[in-house]
């Protein structure tokens, strides 16, 4: 996907979470579409990073349940997206922390009961802890 429609995809995103925020009902009301939203943002994220640094693979994809797999597994995978080591990716290891805690529960959070705005909150900040890893600006 070419950098356009990342950033594309990540306004949205923004938007969604903006809402959210600003809705005086809480953002238990938006938690399914916020966690598809944030899962979302996530892949994208990483993606646009890959970008930035010029080593994504064309017609490279990351999948967001890659993110539930051991780090290990998830590390291959993404190296079988980029064309330099995984390793030496800057900051790799706390982008795909963070991704990580962003997907945990995201399946509770899309498919099941209502959760607290705490346990949102938390996923939104995190998102935006990851917007900053990866140095992305809007």
């Amino acid at each position: 996907m070419k950098e356009e429609r990342h950033i594309e995809t990540l306004k949205e995103v923004l938007d969604e979470i903006e809402t959210a925020l600003k809705d005086v009902r809480g953002l238990v009301s938006h938690q399914r579409r916020l966690a598809f939203s944030l899962s979302l943002g996530v892949v994208n994220l990483i993606e646009l990073y890959f970008h930035k640094l010029s080593i994504i693979k064309e017609g490279a994809k990351i999948n967001h349940k890659w993110l539930k797999r051991k780090k290990e597994t998830l590390l291959e995978h993404l190296q079988q997206q980029i064309t330099s080591p995984i390793d030496s990716v800057e900051n790799i290891n706390k982008i795909i922390d963070i991704a990580i805690k962003i997907e945990e529960k995201r399946d509770d959070l899309a498919y099941g009961v209502p959760s607290s705005e705490k346990i949102i909150q938390e996923k939104i900040n995190l998102f935006f802890e990851l917007k900053g890893v990866v140095g992305w600006k809007i």
